[in-house]
């Protein structure tokens, strides 16, 4: 049990050892540490199944559909994921108690090359051709082992956070049904003609051995610092040089061409240094500018041309490896091309090319029909037609500067820091390769894409309109295929005559293969592949194409492979698309919020998701980047076992917008859990305390409405705006917006209406002004519990179990099998509410007028007169009164003649106006009345004074107002409503001061005694005669305040304790008068 004593506008919760027999409700625990609490939670949603029952409970209901992005169960939960669940979790449970029956299926991400460069590391295997001797199935088989390797944990930290869904029957990528559709959709593609092999530049892994999907690109760029190289290009037949630029020195031994933009101006010029060049004039200052001397000048121009004017002109080639490669494909190379890509912001206005290893580069050449030159093998190597045979590319780079610099080719290697791709698995460099890969055209449906997302409600919009807005304005064709083993094996078999055939199903492949394998055969490499289907073409077996397809594309197709759809579940599959709601952190925006896009774009002209909440990233408390090596990331289940998944699920919600980044600390997780956990807690416990004293069940009394005194009605009208208003905001995905309504509420319930209503509690039997602040208080709790219940499900319950489980056996299991609060709109006062916040106002306005003239709360003060836009009744006056410790609030509107205002001009803006006028202005306002001035100051907006027959007009900008207060009164003044209070003090109030001071100490020396609720004192005081006389003045007040049955004057036993009252030092005892048997 406990005792909640009020001091100072807050209670506190003493402790109260005396168990009764029948407690109506669970003893409440004062403490803060709700995790030994929530555990109870989880086990009790677990032994009663109650996930299951909230969705057998709704399954007639109309369906709101939640995709879970799918995790992979082979990399371990961080931070980011608690945030992430707690916004999955909230809205579902949410819409459920709203009478939806939402899907919540649990899914693994499986596939792909981290499982594979795990599985690597394991088996101390390193590269493709080491896993290719170990063997492909052993390491298929052992690739699907590890992708399990943190399952259980996933699940232990789900249900921690209480992230409901079904991991009973989860979806996982690698299941054949899952793969079989996926076949599917990628048959549907190939067969409207969207699915192609190509020679195109890719972003390449040379570690991997495998391409990168643009959006997998995006993930993993670096700053970087490297040289460049600004290189002489020999002109043929002429003794000139061209001076090109590249960012890659290491492809200079596939250059075949330069390029130059068509319509820039270019200069040849004789320079400082001796040589001849052909340079952009836009930088030749800038390339050409440090050869300069005192006497000479950079370069001295020759000629001027424009850049068509340079076409066709040859060079020799820079390698002979590069002349030779174009001879024996018998096509022309080495001569200036133009182009508009070339710009004029950086380099020399020249560029070069090889098309083997750039987007534009590639396309240059397939326009002037360069030859292909790729000196560089699939590691990343150079060529043995290179002299650089065997090193890396980014090793190859200096050796390729060093040699230039000898031969005298190389005029300059400058620094530049730039961004560049690494692989987000391995972090090796990335290069662009020209390579053989299959692609999905989505530039064909770029307009489809387009209009689709503009159907999505984007949370927040800017990242819809903006960053995907704009990604897909620009989208390329998307490199679906990866040469790799552990994927879903791309469904293309090949005859050698040159046909091509997608397969869509087992079915498909049994029938065109004959091969009763084809019945059982599992998806994966190496099985699949030993499966050839006879060429309908020419009759011959045709063998399917190495490669497994991106990831992303197994992720993007969970909405329709999870049900296996189209051979089963049509109608559930139709009946649970598109999503009503989806989110993933802001990463996702060209990861898995795109390939659900794509694919549903592709297959059904239609987004695949209505709502998405874009969640930032979670930061460390100083704002950067959490990561291992910095040692700054956070245990997630550290931070579970420390703070509770109610008060991180709190901090998620109320620290920012959903979409900004967090800045995670246990101190700002601690304050949320003060300021709206805590405060309802300890509300809800001051209210089991009582009605276990009371032997109070609610459930035998309702709540008469026209029986409650106006706090009652103020309290419940304030509980059905918040309801209506979190209600909202919930259905709209404003959650900051629904979590600060509720936490609104829970501080003016507790510190407002509690605190104003705490006597009704302590009165004496059971009277119907007793009845009504129990079941006000009963109604606002379990009201209030069951609309925070989708954001804090643990505390709720347990809130819930107690105040109604325990009194009514026919109540709902959980209070997550309970409706969300309905609004009863005939108790919405907005008058009332209007009333009660302007009498908040006027107390917060009181209690500034106190402080400045330093004067406690338990100090009676004899008037206080208020200014507002209305005069309020008694019923409120006497609050505000009794809040602030006055005798008397007056309401008048000549609080001004309290306060008086003088004036003198802003010479900044009166001066520049006025002019010559601003001696007359300083004279005529420092006569003023000051307070009439400041009355059609603030009536009209202006001050108007006749200064020498000119009309003067002065805002309030153009015044320094000075206020000064009447003496003995202070003044404090918010918008239109101003407070006085009357600081003179007579002896009667200083003497009832000093009666509440002592009333105060003795309560806090029970307290500190460690007395009981009912307990009976004696009170003690000696060594102050005037705090004496006080006591026997007042003894009869004090007596009952503190539960006295006796004062004794002159000796002090007990417990005792030395005070100092108002500069009366005084000593005070307390002692328990015992129990007769």
């Amino acid at each position: 049990m406990s005792f909640v004593l009020l001091r100072d506008g807050a209670f506190f919760i003493l402790s109260f050892r005396k168990e009764r027999k029948h407690s109506m409700y669970k003893q409440v625990p004062t403490s803060l540490n709700f995790v030994d609490r929530e555990k109870a939670v989880e086990k009790f949603w677990e032994d009663n199944d109650i996930f299951k029952k909230s969705m057998e409970h709704r399954k007639e209901g109309e369906t709101y559909t939640f995709y879970d992005g799918p995790p992979t169960a082979n990399g371990k939960p961080h931070i980011g994921h608690v945030e992430t669940r707690t916004i999955k979790d909230m809205i579902p449970r949410y819409r459920t108690m709203k009478g939806y029956m939402v899907p919540r299926k649990a899914g693994w991400d499986t596939h792909g090359l981290p499982v594979e460069l795990e599985v690597e590391k394991m088996l101390g295997l390193d590269g493709k051709e080491q896993i290719e001797e170990y063997g492909l199935a052993p390491f298929i088989d052992k690739c699907k082992e590890s992708v399990w390797k943190y399952k259980g944990m996933w699940e232990d930290f789900s249900r921690t956070v209480g992230f409901w869904a079904d991991m009973d029957n989860p979806y996982v990528t690698y299941d054949d049904n899952f793969i079989e559709s996926e076949w599917w959709a990628l048959k549907t593609i190939w067969d409207k003609g969207l699915l192609y092999k190509g020679f195109k530049i890719v972003p390449y892994c040379p570690r991997c051995g495998t391409p990168l999907s643009s959006h997998e690109v995006a993930q993993g760029y670096k700053a970087v610092k490297e040289r460049s190289a600004i290189v002489r290009f020999k002109v043929k037949g002429e003794d000139a040089y061209f001076l090109a630029w590249t960012t890659t020195p290491w492809t200079l031994p596939s250059n075949v061409a330069l390029c130059v933009n068509p319509e820039e101006t270019y200069l040849k010029v004789k320079a400082a240094d001796g040589y001849t060049y052909y340079i952009a004039k836009a930088l030749a200052d800038k390339v050409l500018g440090s050869l300069a001397e005192e006497d000479k000048a950079a370069y001295e121009v020759l000629e001027t041309y424009v850049g068509k004017d340079l076409e066709y002109k040859e060079y020799e080639p820079l390698y002979k490896c590069a002349g030779d490669a174009a001879e024996k494909q018998k096509k022309k190379a080495h001569f200036v091309t133009c182009d508009d890509y070339v710009t004029m912001t950086d380099g020399t206005g020249i560029v070069h090319i090889a098309p083997a290893f750039g987007e534009d580069d590639s396309r240059i050449g397939r326009n002037y029909e360069l030859p292909f030159v790729q000196f560089v093998d699939g590691k990343g190597d150079l060529t043995a037609e290179t002299p650089y045979a065997g090193k890396f590319v980014k090793d190859a780079d200096p050796l390729v500067l060093k040699d230039l610099d000898a031969e005298g080719k190389l005029f300059d290697a400058p620094k530049f820091e730039h961004d560049y791709p690494f692989c987000w698995r391995c972090d090796t460099p990335l290069i662009y390769y020209a390579r053989e890969s299959w692609f999905i055209k989505m530039t064909a449906v770029k307009d489809d894409l387009v209009r689709n997302n503009k159907t999505i409600n984007w949370i927040p919009a800017s990242i819809g309109e903006g960053r995907f807005g704009n990604w897909l304005e620009n989208i390329q064709d998307w490199g679906v295929s990866r040469n790799r083993y552990w994927g879903t094996p791309l469904n293309i078999w090949e005859c050698e005559c040159g046909h091509q055939h997608s397969i869509g199903s087992r079915e498909e492949l049994y029938k065109m293969s004959g091969n009763e394998k084809a019945k059982t055969v599992e998806f994966h490499r190496p099985y699949i592949d030993e499966i050839t289907i006879t060429c309908p073409e020419c009759g011959k077996q045709m063998k399917r194409v190495p490669e497994v397809i991106d990831c992303w594309f197994d992720s993007g197709a969970m909405p329709f492979a999870q049900h296996h759809y189209p051979f089963e579940n049509k109608d559930l599959f139709e009946q649970q698309f598109p999503a009503n709601f989806i989110s993933e952190a802001v990463d996702q925006t060209r990861g898995w919020f795109y390939s659900l896009l794509a694919e549903s774009t592709l297959l059904f002209n239609k987004a695949p998701y209505k709502n998405v909440i874009v969640m930032g990233h979670v930061q460390d408390e100083n704002g950067q980047k959490m990561s291992k090596s910095k040692g700054n990331a956070v245990d997630p289940f550290n931070a579970l076992e420390t703070y509770g998944a109610d008060a991180i699920r709190w901090y998620f919600y109320t620290s920012s917008a959903p979409w900004l980044p967090k800045r995670f600390s246990g101190k700002a997780v601690q304050e949320g859990q003060r300021k709206f956990m805590g405060t309802l807690w300890n509300t809800y416990a001051f209210f089991v305390l009582y009605a276990n004293i009371d032997n109070f069940d609610a459930s035998k009394y309702t709540l008469e409405y026209d029986k409650l005194p106006v706090m009652d009605k103020w309290l419940l009208s304030k509980l059905n705006s918040t309801v209506a208003e979190v209600d909202s905001n919930l259905d709209q995905y404003r959650i900051p917006e629904a979590a600060k309504a509720l936490q609104d509420f829970v501080d003016e319930m507790s510190n407002w209406y509690v605190r104003r209503s705490r006597e009704r509690f302590w009165a004496k039997g059971m009277e119907q002004d007793k009845i009504n602040a129990y079941m006000t208080l009963y109604t606002a709790l379990v009201t209030v519990a069951k609309a925070a219940a989708p954001m804090i499900p643990f505390m709720t319950e347990d809130i819930y179990q107690n105040l109604v489980r325990s009194i009514d056996a026919d109540a709902p299991e959980s209070i997550h099998l309970c409706d969300y609060p309905e609004v009863n709109e005939a108790w919405i006062d907005k008058d009332l509410e209007a009333n009660m916040e302007e009498l908040l106002e006027i107390v917060v306005l009181g209690r500034a007028c106190r402080n400045t003239a330093n004067i406690k709360n338990r100090q009676p003060i004899g008037t206080m007169y208020v200014k507002a836009e209305k005069a309020m009744d008694k019923f409120y006056t006497d609050i505000i009164a009794d809040e602030l410790n006055v005798k008397e609030v007056k309401f008048a509107d000549d609080v001004e003649s309290f306060i008086s205002y003088s004036f003198k001009p802003q010479l900044r803006t009166v001066g520049p106006k006025y002019g010559k006028l601003l001696n007359g202005i300083r004279t005529a306002l420092s006569e003023i009345d000051g307070t009439a001035a400041m009355k059609e100051l603030r009536d009209n907006g202006v001050l108007v004074l006749d200064i020498a027959g000119n009309r003067v007009e002065l805002a309030e900008e153009d015044l320094l107002i000075e206020t000064a207060q009447s003496e003995g009164y202070v003044t404090e003044t918010d918008g239109e409503t101003s407070v006085v209070l009357d600081t003179n003090l007579t002896p009667e109030l200083i003497q009832e001061g000093f009666v509440r001071e002592i009333i105060s100490k003795v309560q806090t020396m029970r307290k500190e005694a460690g007395f009981e609720v009912m307990d009976k004192i004696i009170v003690y005081a000696k060594d102050n005669d005037k705090i004496m006389d006080i006591m026997k003045a007042n003894q009869d007040e004090i007596k009952r305040e503190v539960l006295a049955e006796n004062i004794v004057l002159g000796e002090a036993e007990g417990y005792t304790k030395e005070w100092n009252i108002n500069k009366e030092a005084v000593t005070l005892g307390v002692s328990k008068v015992q129990e007769e048997n």
